[in-house]
Formats: C-alpha cells, structure tokens, sequence
C-alpha cells in the first residue's frame, strides 16, 4: 500500500507508520536530519504528536517534521531533542 503525501503551504509530508492519528498539529519543529531517530514516546508528552518525513519547500530541504497539539509539547521536544 503506498503512503500517501500531505502538503501544506511549507512542507510535503510523508506520514510516518507509527503516527496514531494522521492529523498537522499547530505547533511544529522542522528537524533538518532526515534519518535522525526520533523517539517520542521516551519524551513523555502530554498532549498528542505526528512525526514526519519531510521536504521543506522553500529549498527542498529533506528532514523531518513533529507536529505537538500543545505549545509546552513543542518546547519540551526542543529542549530534549538532540540528533544521534
């Protein structure tokens, strides 16, 4: 089955298979390491999140996209957040 592509205004997606929703939250962090492991189970958030595999359309730059349906989710991410 392919995974189909979200596009927004700023980037193209590519949904992860582990998301349990397929929803863009609000807040989002632009993460410019595409093969980065990013696990946010072991961060603890408290409201939901999306992770994504991204081009950033600007300058098509490939990364990832994490989407937080809460501000404080967002500045946690980028506190904890460091690529391997």
């Amino acid at each position: 089955m392919a995974t189909q592509t979200i596009q927004t205004d700023v980037y193209k997606l590519y949904p992860s298979p582990r998301n349990t929703v397929r929803d863009v939250f609000e807040h989002q962090v632009f993460v410019p390491h595409p093969y980065a492991i990013i696990d946010l189970d072991v961060m603890e958030l408290a409201g939901k999140t999306t992770l994504f595999g991204a081009c950033r359309l600007s300058d098509m730059k490939m990364g990832q996209v994490v989407t937080f349906e809460l501000a404080s989710d967002q500045a946690k991410f980028e506190r904890l957040f460091t690529p391997d």
